[in-house]
């Protein structure tokens, strides 16, 4: 069943929101902290902000979570020596967070706990602090990572640091 709530919010928000909640200070503050995240730990992360889906898409159903997962794929997050990476996906239009794990950390870290730290990403991104919601669940995901995927003596930047817009 479709989502006419969900379609109107796709539908209504403008293609410049994202800037507004992630300006380039603010993007620049992402890409330091998955920098210094990734000394600490073997993961990789990555993190995508994309404004809203296509309206044919929130049509058909397609969830935030489904979405999210296509971004795990194009962005190759799952490309990575030791199936380390991470995405934190956020959909504005829909107000949701979603990490997604590849399989080498999936293995170690229950999805429950990436869950709650897409909560809490939430809560604060729903104050509108978009910057402390996003350095706070780097944070919490560098302690799993650390915790799991210690650093080695070879720990390679395998992908880029820099947040990506969605298009």
């Amino acid at each position: 069943m479709v989502n006419i709530k969900r379609w109107f919010r796709h539908a209504l928000m403008p293609p410049w929101r994202w800037r507004v909640s992630f300006p380039k200070v603010v993007l620049a503050e992402i890409e330091r902290a998955v920098q210094q995240s990734e000394l600490q730990h073997r993961g990789e992360l990555r993190f995508a902000v994309e404004n809203t889906l296509a309206l044919a898409r929130v049509w058909r159903g397609i969830s935030a979570r489904q979405r999210a997962i296509e971004v795990f794929s194009n962005l190759r997050v799952w490309d990575t020596e030791e199936n380390s990476g991470v995405l934190i996906y956020l959909l504005l239009a829909d107000r949701e967070v979603h990490i997604i794990a590849d399989r080498g950390i999936a293995k170690c870290v229950a999805q429950a706990e990436w869950d709650e730290t897409a909560e809490a990403m939430q809560k604060e991104f729903k104050q509108g602090d978009f910057l402390h919601g996003s350095i706070r669940g780097i944070e919490r995901i560098t302690l799993l990572l650390a915790a799991h995927f210690p650093p080695g003596t070879s720990n390679p930047n395998e992908l880029a640091n820099k947040p990506v817009i969605v298009k």
